[in-house]
């Protein structure tokens, strides 16, 4: 049996000219696109990048939904597969719900590592997933590279077009984390109280992460038990969810200071400049990080720590400590006098 004769794979598309003429020429997708599905989304990113409107002033605004048609006529509309300019997403089960957001987590192949798409549930809140883009590449130009693992890492930005409501949302594309919890999982897994020597942990790396983020000249604005993910076995802790924070605070980017929006069902774990729209600070966010750990011991929180703890609590956002490095320096003191030497201890959660 003679088998069917395959189309011809197009030469890649070298300029805006050869772009332009490919896709005037073009019959059918697979004329354009051919019959490897590889090469296919090789294709279609090569050419989205080359007719792509924000790359020629508005100027090929046609060609490019013209070349969209196409490929949702190649792909035959798939709506668990997610292209973009530089990378292809196969979706992969059902979306996990955050605060704003949805999480979808994507497959392997094309980039190949796990992957979660973060799109916001309202459109109208694109803005607050574009800050979180804005601030997850200042922090690997502006701060210290030996922390860039306290925080997730962005593969891409980009806009999706719903195809079946025709809704425009920002997604984010992040490198997904394997073997974290959150503090509030930690939390209800620990509810007569978390030991504070596994709390000693937690507590350092997370102000190092936010060392790390304020000499970056970023603040989180959000340092809740929901976004703050710990590692047991390693220790390690990676600060998510930057779609509330200021980046370029420091730069004058954002005049205002204020933290964009608050996360409804913890209201009461913000201190008083975020409801009263006033300018954060350094100060705002360890406030918060001292109500997560303070909140996860509980009543197992020895007496000095509580009153090392007062210190960060207090209302006045200029009599708060606002130098993380500093006050772990002096967390480290009160550890050892507490503890004696640091050393590993183990950590498990329950079940695992």
């Amino acid at each position: 049996m003679t088998a069917p004769p395959r189309t011809p794979s197009p030469a890649p598309a070298g300029t805006l000219d050869d772009a332009l003429a490919r896709l005037a020429g073009a019959r059918t997708p697979a004329g354009l696109f051919g019959d490897d599905a590889e090469e296919a989304a090789q294709r279609y990113r090569r050419l989205a990048r080359l007719v792509h409107p924000d790359a020629t002033g508005g100027r090929t605004r046609e060609a490019f939904i013209r070349l969209n048609e196409l490929w949702r006529a190649y792909t035959d509309a798939d709506p668990h597969v997610v292209t973009t300019r530089r990378h292809s997403y196969r979706l992969d089960g059902d979306p996990i719900g955050g605060d704003l957001a949805e999480l979808y987590a994507a497959e392997p192949g094309t980039p190949p590592r796990r992957m979660l798409l973060k799109m916001p549930r309202d459109p109208r809140d694109s803005d607050l997933i574009e800050r979180e883009a804005v601030a997850l590449r200042q922090l690997p130009k502006d701060g210290d590279g030996r922390f860039l693992p306290y925080v997730p890492r962005i593969v891409e930005s980009f806009r999706h077009r719903d195809a079946s409501t025709g809704a425009l949302r920002q997604v984010n594309a992040l490198v997904a984390l394997d073997g974290f919890h959150t503090l509030a999982e930690v939390g209800r897994a620990h509810p007569g109280g978390l030991d504070p020597r596994d709390a000693a942990w937690m507590w350092r790396r997370l102000l190092v992460g936010l060392g790390f983020a304020h000499r970056a000249g970023v603040l989180h604005g959000a340092v809740l038990p929901d976004h703050v993910l710990v590692h047991p076995g390693e220790h390690g802790l990676v600060l998510v969810d930057w779609c509330y924070s200021v980046p370029g605070c420091y730069a004058g980017t954002d005049p205002s200071g204020r933290v964009p929006a608050m996360v409804g069902r913890y209201e009461d774990w913000y201190p008083p400049e975020v409801p009263a729209r006033q300018a954060a600070s350094p100060a705002t966010d360890i406030f918060m990080a001292t109500r997560c750990m303070t909140r996860l011991m509980g009543a197992e929180a020895p007496t000095a720590m509580r009153s090392f703890a007062r210190g960060c609590l207090l209302r006045a956002q200029n009599r708060r400590p606002a130098d993380a490095w500093r006050l772990l320096a002096e967390l480290d003191e009160l550890l050892e006098r507490l503890y004696g030497p640091r050393r590993f201890r183990p950590f498990r959660m329950p079940g695992a």
